[in-house]
């Protein structure tokens, strides 16, 4: 494989942070996530990944918690459908390795879906579409007789209430049943693009959408019933955290506006 020039800017610019942290975390001795294909994609894209400054082992706990939670979907509907929005250069199908009864998409804009495909490999029901989350045509192209499995990790925060809403309504009321899964940050964490190192040297911006009570979300999409709030201290590979991160984030238990900086939801309709 060639390397691969890569051109991309601000929020699309930051999948290549949270590639490189999933690379450098499956280099370790003992890594919290094995991720293969990502290590040989940092290979094969010409880059200067060192100016992203990444927050390599909570990118990687997130990601675990993510393919855990698609996992245990995929072995109680195995003729799911699998919708990764945002995919960016995740190789989480890669990792998972569903079964072939499982139909998987991948959902980037058009660049984005382009450059996974000079980096990945095809593979037996496996699908890319490359589409903005704001044009929802292509979920009329789906299937509506499938359970669904959803996952959008390290996109929400990009994307505006008036994107967001009416994709949680649209993909809440095209299939029978199914689970989504995404991580949401506070209305106070909206204002704080600018200290997380990744998103302040790509110069994205977060785009306003955000999630104070979980259960608010059922005002744009009822038939959501959620499932599980996880924080950090909840995943697996938190206790390989730094001593000093793991304090800090027991201090924010004590403050209801701190603790919910950062969630993962999990949500069934």
């Amino acid at each position: 494989m060639q390397t691969e020039k890569v051109h991309l800017t601000k929020e699309k610019e930051t999948l290549l942070a949270t590639l490189y942290a999933r690379a450098l975390e499956s280099r370790s001795p003992n890594p919290i996530l094995r991720d293969e294909m990502a290590e040989d994609a940092v290979r094969h894209i010409d880059y200067n990944f060192d100016r992203l400054k990444v927050d390599t082992l909570s990118i990687a706990i997130r990601a675990r918690q993510f393919d855990l939670w698609t996992t245990e979907y995929l072995v109680d509907h195995p003729d799911a459908i699998v919708l990764h929005l945002g995919c960016g250069l995740d190789s989480r199908v890669f990792r998972v390795n569903p079964p072939p009864s499982v139909r998987w998409l991948d959902v980037d804009f058009p660049e984005v879906i382009e450059l996974r495909r000079r980096l990945y490999p095809e593979r037996a029901g496996y699908e890319l579409i490359g589409s903005s989350l704001a044009d929802l045509q292509w979920v009329d192209e789906l299937p509506r007789d499938r359970p669904a499995w959803i996952v959008a990790e390290g996109v929400t925060m990009y994307l505006s209430a008036d994107i967001m809403n009416p994709l949680l309504s649209r993909l809440t009321n095209h299939f029978p049943s199914g689970a989504i899964a995404f991580d949401a940050i506070s209305p106070a964490a909206t204002r704080m693009a600018g200290a997380n190192r990744s998103v302040r040297a790509t110069g994205a911006t977060f785009g306003g959408f955000s999630v104070d009570d979980p259960q608010e979300l059922k005002k744009v999409a009822p038939k959501l019933e959620l499932v599980k709030e996880s924080r950090t201290p909840e995943m697996p590979g938190y206790a390989k955290l730094p001593l000093s991160m793991r304090a800090l984030v027991r201090v924010f238990d004590f403050f209801p506006s701190l603790r919910k900086l950062s969630r993962l939801l999990l949500y069934r309709f």
